[in-house]
């Protein structure tokens, strides 16, 4: 994003002293510095005055929000000349600090940088144009309860108030996630744990904590691995992440949102959260080193300790699925930096870019240079990077770096390589840029990265260039680090502008997981190949052809962001959710041939043409919560995949078909209970697919809390995703392939009905997806569950010609229905179960899960009515009276459950949680029945707290009470918000009497052909 042109010519000249770093930026920091041709411009200092917003003599008034004053503020303060006379501000279009259309808290709303508020506007702003905000009416006050919301950019940015000013180069999209880079949450959560359970709830589970404590010490300290869930060990909160770099299931590397490069997953699955401080991009010449904002502090003891310093005010960085962008203008000279990383991995993985390109581990970063003073600058920008991660990554030894140059279609890339050969994943990562005609390209092939940096920064030093030796380096010694630095150097005309590129790539086509025992191929090898050595070409692909993915990101989310009837908020929320899709310890693997079982390959037609042309997919159930494909959760997260990338979804559903069929009857005690059971019998839905840590797909059901073979809902999830995916793609062969799997494990469920009353009842302990909240008896979400999958089995039975199954399940649907509205049904919503009250009496947030999934498969209505509609719309609105707005002043989501007296339900550690997942599929079910607004107000205030609130961006977590805690960052279930998209998208359908299907945009997604048509009219 450009900085505003008044900050650039208000800056012109001059830079400020260095003020202490402001947390989390240790390094991977942006750096920039520039070769002026003439002297250097005076320097600026401080202006105290503080001037008020009450009208004063001076030039025309500028309009800006108190957020944006805020920000004018920060800028005087530190780059505002004391010979600029003062200039008038009025603050209007300010809202209710209570209204949630604020997007921060009034605790929150300060300025960035600390002290009493001020505000400046420089003689030469601009027009009004460039300041004025129109903030969004409440919608409490007028919003029709049809609209959705206003679409304002400015309520997206509520962590950084509109920065976009005329300078020129790559014009930042105005929705997104917006947060001034001198930002601090005043809000510090902790991760859940022991100290935050009740001392009832603490008595119900000591039996499991104990014996967790004895599997944990046994997995951790006998069999040295780490626990697929680690109690003990959080990952701690670090309000600090960004976008992260890489396609899918070819690892990734997550940058924070001050350009640290903090979390690394390389290895499959597997985290490590930490900042590599020489893993920076940064320049300097022999007239002037700056360091971000801050000075070069040249002391022996603290050079490669210089960090970011950020003035409030003086930068921000916007997240979008297309991009992460650091704006800053640079003080003594008159230029600015705008640095883009682009494009991101999930963006570019959607199906409007060619396969090829999907599950590339690359990223692209773009730096556009604008000069708008007269003089002709030399502009030199260096990225170094650490051969390793440090520590016992590197301890081995042996690592070795050495310079590459690829010319091929007329197009050059010069680079460094930097060798990584450590079993049992040994990769090669390369930084690269663009060579051109303006630009030239050094590098220095070694150098300590636990020095000082002497070494590259004199070099730096002395003309703005690396000395580029020839030859590889020398291997390093065991325990000694190693890391290289490339540098290109551009010419900037007088009031011109030059583009330096540079890409990051890592090379790792062969990876064992932990158990070793099973060679696997990332996705990309097939176009790139196995051998090791696609690190150069890869460099070369992206650069050359980075700008065409950017078109089509652009092509692709137009439809929503062009919007007007949609609120910014969402449209941050609905692209940036899918960074989980490729940071979520995900893989994309290549598919033997020899390696499906014959024996159940013949059932199913389209099994080895799918997994072997698509590959095989699987992600995390979280970062914390280390299971693939943990079925129960990809209920919710499974929108995602099936609108943007249905082929991956059949995949995933084929998968779990295999497993589904096979059985592995060593026996294991299992934490809550005690008892000794099998890990996985057949024809039953596994939890998992595998922990990476071990052997996924080979031993699954990583999961050893409960016996989920006795789970009441995996077996459903199962047969209702089926269905919806056979009616969001059409594809006949698959539902052809599926129905010999919903027949067995829907006989499997039917044990759970044990009174035949043709409803299924809980068995008094947690055993389904919410596994820490007892159920006992017919519940609203098993039953509910139980009743949609049996309406889908007669639908599938219709499809498939089988009519006694369709007299069956019709036959127990009619049972079921009568006995669910008779037990549950109490006036205004559903019983949570039938157990004693007070808990029976819980309002459950996630009670309509059933008509969710009906609704989403073209069903619920009409004919195929399952659930009396006055009672799902009543149960919607007493969720949205009590859940939503009862809780928190309706600000932080839908609670869990909460009691019909106004108070959260604290039964269980789960009840008085809120799970991201469910208030967004809960917000698709509002949107379903019509009730739009009260769906945006509830999903807004999940939004709102976790991206704007608790600081978690990009780690958005399962869960988090109203106060103090959090739970497992980074999961899979908020993906669900794509939920609401298909239910906005079939809603708009209804309205204009037009098929919804437009296959391979994911914005409008759904079959050309109904379900029956389709199976009547095959192509």
């Amino acid at each position: 994003m450009a900085a505003p042109e008044s900050d650039l010519k208000g800056n012109k000249g001059g830079q400020r002293t260095q003020r202490d770093d402001r947390g989390g930026a240790r390094g991977g920091f942006i750096a920039v510095a520039a070769n002026a041709a003439a002297a250097t411009a005076p320097r600026l200092h401080g202006n105290t005055s503080s001037p008020r917003l009450s009208p004063a003599p001076g030039p025309p008034r500028r309009h800006l929000t108190t957020t944006a004053a805020r920000i004018w503020t920060c800028l005087e303060r530190y780059f505002v000349p004391k010979d600029l006379g003062p200039g008038t501000i009025e603050a209007v279009g300010t809202q209710d600090p209570e209204n949630m259309g604020t997007g921060v808290p009034a605790s929150e709303q300060t300025s960035c940088a600390k002290g009493d508020p001020q505000v400046y506007c420089p003689d030469n702003a601009g027009g009004t144009e460039a300041g004025q905000v129109t903030d969004c009416d409440s919608p409490e006050d007028n919003r029709p309860l049809s609209e959705p919301g206003c679409s304002n950019p400015q309520d997206c940015g509520q962590l950084m108030a509109s920065y976009e000013g005329k300078a020129k180069g790559y014009q930042v999209p105005p929705f997104g996630w917006r947060i001034c880079l001198a930002h601090e949450f005043a809000e510090k959560r902790k991760p859940f744990n022991a100290n935050n359970i009740s001392l009832s709830n603490l008595i119900k589970h000591l039996g499991m904590g104990l014996r967790y404590l004895q599997w944990w010490y046994r997995k951790t300290q006998v069999e040295k691995k780490t626990p697929f869930i680690d109690l003990i060990n959080c990952v701690p909160l670090r309000q600090i992440y960004g976008c992260p770099l890489g396609g899918i299931g070819g690892g990734t590397i997550t940058r924070g949102w001050r350009g640290q490069f903090c979390r690394w997953q390389l290895n499959p699955g597997m985290y490590q959260h930490q900042t590599v401080i020489a893993d920076q991009v940064r320049t300097s010449s022999s007239q002037c080193a700056c360091v971000g904002k801050g000075r070069l502090c040249t002391s022996k003891s603290c050079l490669w300790s210089a960090q970011v310093s950020y003035a409030a005010g003086t930068g921000a960085c916007v997240g979008t699925l297309h991009s992460t962008t650091p704006s800053i203008p640079e003080p003594g000279l008159s230029i600015s930096f705008l640095v883009r990383m682009s494009p991101l991995p999930v963006a570019r993985s959607h199906p409007s870019c060619p396969m090829t390109t999907s599950s590339l581990p690359v990223g692209v970063f773009v730096w556009d240079v604008e000069n708008e003073g007269d003089e002709a600058l030399d502009v030199s920008i260096m990225f170094s990077m650490r051969n390793g991660l440090g520590g016992g990554d590197d301890a081995p030894g042996g690592l070795w770096n050495e310079p590459f140059y690829l010319e091929r279609d007329g197009e050059t890339v010069q680079g460094l390589l930097l060798h990584h050969p450590t079993l049992p994943n040994p990769y090669t990562m390369a930084v690269a840029a663009r060579l051109t005609a303006d630009t030239t390209v050094t590098h220095i092939t070694a150098f300590d990265p636990d020095s000082t940096g002497q070494q590259v920064w004199q070099d730096l030093l002395q003309d703005g260039q690396l000395d580029s030796p020839a030859g590889r380096s020398t291997p390093s010694q065991k325990g000694v680090g190693i890391a290289g630095a490339v540098c290109v150097t551009g010419k900037l005309p007088p009031r011109g502008q030059c583009r330096l590129e540079f890409s990051l790539a890592w090379d790792m086509p062969r990876i064992m997981f932990g158990a070793k025992g099973q060679v696997y191929y990332r996705r990309y090898t097939r176009f790139f190949g196995r051998d090791g050595n696609a690190a150069p070409t890869l460099s070369h692909y992206a650069l050359c052809r980075y700008t065409d993915w950017e078109e089509k990101i652009s092509a692709w989310q137009s439809p929503v962001l062009d919007d007007r009837s949609l609120p910014a908020w969402y449209k941050s929320a609905l692209f940036n959710e899918l960074y989980f899709l490729a940071d979520g310890g995900t893989v994309w693997l290549e598919v033997p041939e020899d390696s499906l079982p014959e024996e159940l390959v013949g059932s199913m037609c389209q099994l080895r043409p799918i997994l072997q042309e698509y590959g095989r997919f699987g992600y995390l159930e979280g970062q914390e919560y280390r299971m693939y494909n943990t079925y129960d959760v990809h209920f919710y997260a499974s929108f995602a995949l099936v609108m943007l990338w249905p082929k991956l979804e059949l995949s995933l559903q084929y998968d779990m078909a295999l497993a589904t069929l096979r059985e592995d009857l060593t026996r294991r005690q299992y934490l809550m209970s005690g008892v000794m059971a099998p890990v996985k019998r057949r024809n039953v839905i596994p939890h998992d697919i595998g922990d990476p840590d071990d052997e996924p797909w080979l031993r699954v059901n990583a999961y050893v809390v409960h016996d989920t073979a006795d789970w009441k809902d995996l077996n459903l999830k199962f047969v209702l995703q089926v269905y919806r995916d056979y009616y969001l793609t059409g594809d006949q062969g698959f539902l052809r392939d599926m129905w010999p799997v919903c027949l067995a494990v829907m006989e499997s469920e039917m044990k759970f009905d044990k009174d035949q009353d043709g409803l299924i009842e809980n068995g008094g302990y947690a055993d389904q997806t919410y596994d820490g909240w007892v159920t006992t008896g017919p519940s609203a979400y098993c039953g509910g569950l139980w009743l949609a999958a049996v309406a889908v089995m007669v639908q599938m039975a219709v499809l498939c010609g089988a009519q006694d199954v369709q007299d069956k399940f019709s036959s127990i649907l009619r049972r079921g229905q009568e006995a669910y509205e008779r037990l549950l049904w109490n006036g205004r919503y559903y019983n949570y179960d039938c157990s004693p009250p007070p808990q029976s009496c819980s309002i459950m947030s996630d009670q309509c899960a059933g008509q969710w999934f009906l609704k989403a498969s073209g069903l619920g209505e009409g004919d195929t009515e399952v659930f009396p509609t006055p009672h799902v719309v009543c149960a919607l609105q007493t969720i949205f009276e009590f859940n939503v707005r009862a809780f928190a002043g309706g600000a932080m989501g839908a609670v869990n459950g909460m009691q019909p007296h106004g108070v959260p339900d604290r039964s269980s550690v789960q009840s008085d949680e809120v799970w991201v997942g469910v208030v967004y599929g809960l917000a698709a079910t509002m949107i379903q029945e019509g009730l739009t607004w009260e769906g945006f107000q509830t999903a807004e205030g999940c939004y709102r707290t976790v991206w704007e609130r608790l600081g978690l961006a990009f780690q958005t977590p399962e869960a988090y009470c109203q106060q103090r805690v959090f739970r497992s960052l980074a999961y899979m279930r908020p993906l669900s918000i794509w939920a609401m998209q298909l239910a906005l998208q079939q809603q708009q359908h209804k309205k204009a009497s037009r098929p919804i299907a437009e296959q391979g945009t994911g914005l409008s997604t759904g079959p050309k052909l109904g379900p029956k048509e389709a199976m009547a009219n095959p192509k």
